[in-house]
C-alpha cells in the first residue's frame, strides 16, 4: 500500500455520493486520495424520474451537477464510463484510462431485471436515467401526434405499465395526470385513452400494508388506471404484449418498471452474485475482498428472517454512510462498525396531492401523505447540498 493510500468509488448514485461525501467530511488533509467516477457529471435522483417520465416535471429538476456537491480539493471526480473491474490487480479499467486503488467502492448502478420475458429487453422503455426518462416523455407525446394522423390507430394510446411495484405506481399516477393535459393539446377524446398496470403478484405495492394499497388503487382507477393484478407479462412484442394465458393487448408503448437487478461488471469480475449482486459481510465488503466495500443496488443485505432488503434509495443511504466510516476507520487501523439498517419509513406517490406511506409507527394517505413526501425529498437535498439545494430544487407545495 502507497503512503497515502487511494479510495476510488463507483457510481455517483445515493451509496456512492454519501460515501464521498461523507469521506470528505471525516477525513484529514493528505489522509488519502479520494476518486470519484461516474459516467454523467450530475447525480440524478431517481426517486424523482417518474416525474419527468410522465411529463409532469422538468428533468433538469432531477439532476444535481456533482461539482456543486463534492470539494474538489477533496475529492477527484473522473466523468469516465466502467469498462471493468479487476479486483486481482487492484485495477478499474475505464474506457479512457485504468486507475488502481488500495480501497474500492462500488455503486454502478442495477440493470432492469427481465425475468428472461422475451421481448423486453428490445421493446420495452425504462425508467432508469435522465435519457431514458427523456426518451418516454418524447415518446408519449409522438403517439398522441400520431393518432391525430391516423386515428383508427387506437393503439398509440394504449399505455403499458408492467409492473406495480414503486416505480409503476408513482408513475401511473403521474401520468394519469398528465393525460388529461395530452388530450387537451391534442384534441383527443380522454375515453380512447387506455393505461393499463400490469403486475404478476397478487397484489400491487407487494410488502405494502393492505389498507394504503387499495386506498392508492382506488385513486388510480378514479383517475383512469385499469389494473390487472396476478397477471404475468409473457412476452413484449414491437405492437403490445402477450399476458396470462396467451391474450394480447396492442399497443405501442410498453413500460417496464418491474424490477432492478445488480452489474453486470460485478459478476464478470469475478465476485460471488445472486442475480448481479454481491451478498456482502456485515461490514458491506465484498467475501473475500477485505477492501472492496459495496453499495446500493450491487449489493444484498439480508434481515433478520433471512429475506433481501429491497434495494431502495434509503438503504443506499445509510450504505454511504456506513462505508465511508469503516473506510476511515481502516485507513486509521480502528474497529470497523457493522452495518445496521434502520427502516425510516416508506412513502409512495399516487400523482398530485395523493400518497400514501408508513412512518414513525403510523399510517398516511392523501394529502397529508403527499407533503410527508415532499418532506422526504427536501431532507433528501439538505443532506447531499445543504440549504442552497433545497433552494434551489426543493418543491415547497
Amino acid at each position: 500500500m502507497s503512503s497515502i493510500p487511494k479510495i476510488v468509488i463507483l457510481g455517483a448514485g445515493y451509496g456512492g455520493v454519501m460515501t464521498a461525501l461523507r469521506l470528505q467530511k471525516q477525513l484529514n488533509y493528505n489522509e488519502a486520495d479520494v476518486t470519484l467516477v461516474n459516467k454523467h457529471d450530475y447525480h440524478y435522483i431517481t426517486t424523482h424520474l417518474h416525474m419527468p417520465a410522465a411529463g409532469t416535471d422538468s428533468p433538469e429538476n432531477a439532476r444535481v451537477s456533482i461539482s456543486k456537491l463534492i470539494d474538489e480539493f477533496k475529492i477527484d471526480f473522473v466523468k469516465s464510463t466502467v469498462v471493468q473491474i479487476r479486483p486481482q490487480d487492484r485495477k478499474v479499467i475505464l474506457e479512457d484510462g485504468t486507475l488502481s486503488y488500495d480501497y474500492l467502492v462500488i455503486g454502478v448502478g442495477g440493470e432492469p431485471e427481465t425475468f428472461g420475458i422475451p421481448g423486453l429487453k428490445e421493446y420495452a422503455l425504462n425508467i432508469r436515467s435522465i435519457n431514458s426518462v427523456r426518451l418516454i416523455r418524447e415518446h408519449i407525446e409522438y403517439q398522441f401526434a400520431k393518432y391525430k394522423r391516423e386515428p383508427h390507430r387506437t393503439d398509440y394510446l394504449t399505455f403499458i405499465v408492467g409492473g406495480a411495484g414503486f416505480t409503476g405506481i408513482e408513475f401511473v399516477g403521474e401520468l394519469a395526470d398528465r393525460i388529461p393535459q395530452l388530450c387537451r393539446e391534442f384534441d383527443v377524446d380522454p375515453q380512447l385513452v387506455k393505461l393499463i398496470n400490469i403486475e404478476a403478484a397478487p397484489t400491487a405495492l407487494p410488502g405494502f400494508d393492505p389498507e394504503l394499497v387499495e386506498y392508492a388503487m382506488d385513486v388510480l382507477r378514479k383517475k383512469g388506471v385499469t389494473f390487472r393484478i396476478g397477471t404475468p407479462i409473457k412476452e413484449c412484442k414491437p405492437d403490445g404484449v402477450i399476458v396470462g394465458e396467451g391474450e394480447e393487448i396492442k399497443a405501442q408503448t410498453v413500460i417496464w418498471t418491474g424490477g432492478i437487478r445488480g452489474n453486470r461488471l460485478i459478476e464478470e469480475a469475478g465476485f460471488e452474485t445472486m442475480r448481479g449482486r454481491v451478498k456482502v459481510d456485515e461490514y458491506l465488503r465484498a467475501p473475500g475482498h477485505d477492501n472492496v466495500y459495496v453499495v446500493g443496488d450491487n449489493s444484498l443485505v439480508f434481515n433478520e428472517e433471512g429475506r433481501p432488503y429491497p434495494p431502495t434509495a434509503q438503504i443506499a443511504m445509510q450504505q454511504g454512510v456506513a462505508v465511508a466510516h469503516n473506510l476511515v476507520a481502516s485507513i486509521r487501523n480502528q474497529a470497523l462498525k457493522k452495518f445496521e439498517y434502520k427502516h425510516k419509513g416508506t412513502v409512495a406517490s399516487l400523482g398530485k396531492g395523493e400518497a400514501i406511506g408508513i412512518a414513525f409507527g403510523k399510517k398516511y394517505k392523501g394529502w397529508t401523505a403527499a407533503q410527508l413526501k415532499k418532506l422526504i425529498d427536501l431532507r433528501y437535498l439538505f443532506i447531499i447540498g445543504g440549504i442552497p439545494l433545497v433552494l434551489r430544487k426543493g418543491k415547497f407545495f
